[in-house]
């Protein structure tokens, strides 16, 4: 290899390493806002996520179809349960094509014990990115910025150390 080609290379791997670095230490990145949606539970309730500013929330985006949504539900539940008396809330938004009946009685035979939200119009989903695969989880921080999006199931154990650090945080 020539000398100039060799160096022109080797920049470009460090310039390349650098980028990777700069962004993996979130130097480079600013966090979004959380979109400012409204919802509507299945209790009724309604409610808008600016309103959870102060908290940490986990927003799961599911389908009662959704095999792997139906596998981690349980571990959403013990999330939820494990950090909701430190400040942290959970919001389970089904998707649009979702029957209401069937979202309903699943929340029901589960007692699911956070709220459950039937995105009927998609806007929900709309407004945190174009969701469209199930299950996508959303993680907000106090700040009302969303700090994570997992598509798929999280990794459970790395989720909660984050969750930790989020409730940590003034």
């Amino acid at each position: 290899m020539k000398p100039s080609i060799r160096v022109s290379v080797i920049g470009a791997i460090v310039a390349t390493v650098a980028v990777a670095a700069w962004f993996a230490l979130g130097a480079g990145s600013s966090r979004d806002s959380a979109p400012a949606v409204d919802y509507t539970l299945l209790d009724g309730t309604r409610g808008n996520i600016s309103r959870l500013k102060g908290q940490v929330v986990l927003v799961n985006f599911w389908a009662t179809s959704c095999t792997t949504c139906v596998k981690e539900m349980p571990q959403i539940v013990d999330t939820y349960q494990r950090y909701r008396n430190r400040g942290f809330q959970t919001l389970a938004v089904a998707m649009e094509y979702d029957p209401p009946a069937y979202v309903a009685s699943f929340a029901r035979t589960r007692a699911l014990p956070f709220g459950v939200a039937i995105d009927n119009t998609g806007e929900i989903a709309r407004q945190f990115g174009q969701v469209r695969v199930t299950p996508t989880t959303v993680l907000i921080n106090k700040r009302g910025e969303v700090v994570k999006r997992y598509v798929g199931e999280p990794d459970f154990p790395a989720l909660h150390a984050l969750v930790e650090q989020l409730l940590s945080e003034s």
